[in-house]
């Protein structure tokens, strides 16, 4: 693949575990990851929450319960994750996909210490 769209790292299976709400991805190079649907959600790759520049990322929370509707692939490159909470916007790259399953237990530390510090809960609000 060439240009903007060439990834390090690709797929060798991809399967949405919706009972567990996990999506398994499974890498060329042999690495596997059980991504839960929750942190996939809270680390979407969308402009909604990543803003466009660092200081307009937006803290998601109160999605502990979220789940995967689908997994819709994006040409060779991506998947577009629908979540139960209507979420759908932000493409998962394969190299974005790899590099959150790599650094997965460092990043959820950072996602529960900023939600500490902001005084906010991985459950949803009550209405």
């Amino acid at each position: 693949m060439s240009g903007t769209y060439a990834q390090k790292h690709a797929p060798s299976e991809i399967r949405l575990k919706r009972a567990e709400k996990i999506l398994a991805v499974t890498f060329e190079d042999g690495r596997a990851f059980a991504l839960p649907a929750e942190y996939l959600r809270v680390m979407s790759p969308s402009a909604e929450v990543q803003g466009h520049a660092p200081e307009q990322r937006q803290l998601v929370h109160g999605r502990a319960h979220v789940g995967i509707l689908e997994v819709e692939p994006v040409g060779n490159y991506a998947v577009r994750l629908v979540f139960d909470d209507l979420h759908d916007s932000g493409l998962y790259t394969w190299d974005y996909l790899y590099e959150l399953g790599d650094e997965q237990s460092e990043r959820w530390a950072g996602y529960l210490a900023e939600l500490t510090e902001a005084g906010k809960s991985r459950e949803p609000e009550r209405r």
